[in-house]
């Protein structure tokens, strides 16, 4: 079973899933992620494909927990350019100091120790607080996050042409690059590309037909809303939703 609820830092999502779960693809959204996962800590960085976890050496005992990162939001917390992150899962020992990681590895550890999978799953449990208290913690003490990213962000969605959205900025358009590389992982238009897929498959799953999705997300119609979904998400729409 997967859940997710917002997360006390605006715009980011705490998530679970049970152990045992089959692995799904995980696809671009945007956002990158700090994992709690058998027992490590992971980050993942913002995908341009659709990611399928691989098989785990060992099933984990406790499930996996999550705490999702709003677009332009995680550089800060990591203290590395989104881009050099960009389709890649590294230890986050390769980006905090260790002793950093170790003590939040250590509170994990013990938060989890002998309790049963769904405690671990509730709103508030243990682990998603941890993850929320370190990554708040770090937004404290390191670099703000771009002022511009929610800007940004809601315009690229919009399919916004990048010289409105670098005037909109107040920045020239290889600047705006830049920006966007180092808050996102991705230029301009990917972004774009990457924001309106994320709602496009928002307002499928609320039932809307396809056709209707098209027009409201700003394709072109609905055979431009296919051929994205299969760039991007590596599959149909109908197979990207799953059953029912």
């Amino acid at each position: 079973m997967y859940r997710e609820r917002p997360s006390v830092l605006p715009g980011a999502a705490v998530w679970t899933k049970t152990p045992g779960m089959a692995p799904r693809p995980v696809l671009p959204d945007g956002c990158t992620d700090l994992i709690w996962y058998d027992g490590r800590l992971l980050v993942a960085g913002p995908d341009t494909r659709a990611h399928l976890p691989g098989p785990p050496e060992r099933a984990p005992e406790a499930p996996v927990v999550g705490l999702r990162f709003a677009p332009g939001q995680g550089p800060a917390v990591f203290g590395v350019p989104a881009h050099e992150l960009r389709d890649l899962r590294v230890p986050l020992a390769e980006l905090w100091p260790g002793d950093r990681v170790r003590r939040l590895t250590d509170e994990l550890a013990a938060a989890v120790a002998g309790r049963a999978p769904e405690a671990l799953q509730a709103p508030g449990a243990v682990p998603g607080r941890a993850l929320e208290a370190a990554a708040a913690a770090r937004l404290r003490t390191g670099a703000a996050p771009d002022p511009a990213r929610g800007l940004i962000a809601r315009a690229a969605a919009r399919g916004t042409p990048v010289r409105e959205l670098a005037d909109a900025v107040g920045v020239g358009e290889r600047q705006l690059h830049r920006r966007c590389l180092a808050a996102f992982g991705y230029g301009p238009k990917t972004l774009g590309r990457v924001l309106r897929l994320v709602r496009a498959l928002d307002l499928a799953r609320s039932g809307m037909p396809y056709a209707q999705v098209a027009v409201v997300a700003g394709y072109a119609d609905q055979a431009h809303l296919a051929r994205e979904v299969k760039a991007l998400a590596g599959a149909p729409l109908g197979v990207v939703l799953g059953p029912g």
